[in-house]
């Protein structure tokens, strides 16, 4: 029934803004004042704020917009100060990291220095919005849940930006700041060595990948087709089994035979997903420190054809 094809969020209650926990936690730091949005309220909550940054959360967003500036005014001096140039090349454009011959030593302004210099206010900014996650989750009395989600992901960017170059003896390993520029990266480093699809871990992190996709997908799909019997009362449905929660585990026992739970459909999501980066990493991390070439090792391996 056309009715029960609730894609969006149909139901939207705006009373007085919920201004949040005050017992325990500082205020001092807090916004005053929080708004609705009936757009946003299609696909989430509607309320916008209160907001809460706190000292690592100014200094993430200060590191972090002196990344951008850096990296904007080198397209924009590439663009040659043409709005025209900068609006059509944008995707063109590339903050590169120093040249091979620099190795590990500071480089200079005209041989990657920027890069250098902005990708210390990135790893700053990133950083501080790590420790960030932790605090907040900290007052909050929560899990730590998200922090250790928010570190899979950093571990890659780190792998990519920081370790391999510094294994590798080069900040030239480093991944460039540009959109076509970093595709062409990724499309160069499997090539140098030896097809990264070869690569295990490289294919685990395509499995969990496309498995957290899948399973969000599912997950989210039968709440959504149990909202009507309260499944998105997802809480209470872990607690004390009702009609939603039984209809959704019997769905997929009859198509495939097996049911996560309420609960355990969120730790099968996040596995999936922090796996993702994780296995990732680890194979980039291998690939020119211990492993030359993925189709070479495959073949002596015995899962790649021989010549």
């Amino acid at each position: 029934m056309a009715e029960y094809q609730n894609i969006f969020t149909q139901v939207q209650i705006q009373g007085p803004p919920e201004m949040g926990m005050v017992e325990d936690v500082d205020l001092g730091e807090r916004s005053k004042s929080a708004g609705f949005s009936s757009l946003l309220g299609w696909f989430g909550n509607a309320q916008l704020g209160p907001f809460y940054l706190g000292g690592l959360g100014v200094a993430s967003l200060g590191a972090g917009l002196i990344w951008f500036v850096m990296v904007g005014a080198s397209f924009w001096a590439q663009a040659g100060y043409s709005p025209g140039v900068f609006m059509r090349d944008l995707f063109y454009f590339s903050l590169e990291p120093p040249s091979p011959g620099n190795g590990l030593s500071i480089p200079s302004l005209k041989d990657g220095g920027m890069w250098f210099i902005s990708s210390f206010f990135l790893l700053i900014a990133v950083m501080a919005w790590w420790a960030r996650t932790y605090v907040l989750a900290q007052q909050l009395k929560m899990g730590k849940h998200v922090f250790y989600a928010f570190g899979a992901a950093i571990w890659l960017f780190l792998v990519l930006g920081l370790f391999r170059p510094v294994l590798m003896g080069s900040w030239s390993e480093a991944v460039p700041y540009g959109i076509f520029s970093h595709l062409d990266w990724t499309m160069s480093f499997s090539v140098t060595y030896g097809n990264l699809f070869y690569c295990p871990f490289h294919a685990l992190s395509i499995v969990f990948l496309y498995g957290s996709a899948l399973l969000f997908a599912m997950h989210g799909a039968t709440i959504l087709a149990v909202s009507r019997f309260g499944g998105d009362r997802e809480l209470e449905q872990i607690a004390d089994r009702g009609t939603a929660s039984e209809r959704a585990a019997l769905f997929w026992r009859w198509t495939m035979g097996f049911n996560a739970t309420m609960e355990g459909i969120h730790r099968w999501a996040w596995w999936f997903a922090i796996l993702t980066p994780i296995t990732g990493g680890i194979g980039i991390l291998l690939t020119g420190t211990v492993v030359d070439n993925w189709y070479v090792w495959a073949q002596v391996h015995g899962f790649a054809p021989l010549d």
